[in-house]
């Protein structure tokens, strides 16, 4: 069951997807549609992945539910990065990298330490 207390990993996958929208909006007024669509799907998928995984099943289904925010992380991050090579689409901000790279450390951590449990 949802325990809606404080959660790190929570709130900074929400105030991402937060900010993907906002960037994806940017691109959108810029008719750059297809990169919007890309950046929207895989940068709100990581918060959604984080907050289903707090109902998860059990162990081995919050690992896996990480393990997919994980991906999103990391197709986000390759989307951010052709935008930011491309003299085609605006820069993004820095506060996105540096954010995401947060994010993806706190997952990692996640899962291993959940993985470790279920050796226990």
């Amino acid at each position: 069951m949802r325990d809606d207390k404080e959660n790190i990993i929570v709130r900074k996958t929400f105030d991402f997807a937060l900010d993907a929208i906002d960037y994806s909006e940017k691109l959108r007024s810029l008719h750059k549609y297809e990169m919007a669509s890309q950046l929207f799907r895989s940068g709100t998928s990581i918060g959604a992945n984080v907050w289903e995984a707090q109902n998860a099943e059990s162990n081995a289904d919050f690992i896996h539910k990480f393990k997919i925010a994980a991906k999103e992380g990391d197709e986000t991050s390759y989307w951010l990065r052709l935008c930011k090579a491309s003299p085609h689409y605006p820069d993004p901000e820095m506060k996105y990298f540096s954010d995401l790279k947060d994010i993806t450390r706190i997952i990692s951590k996640i899962i291993s330490s959940s993985k470790r449990k279920k050796e226990l």
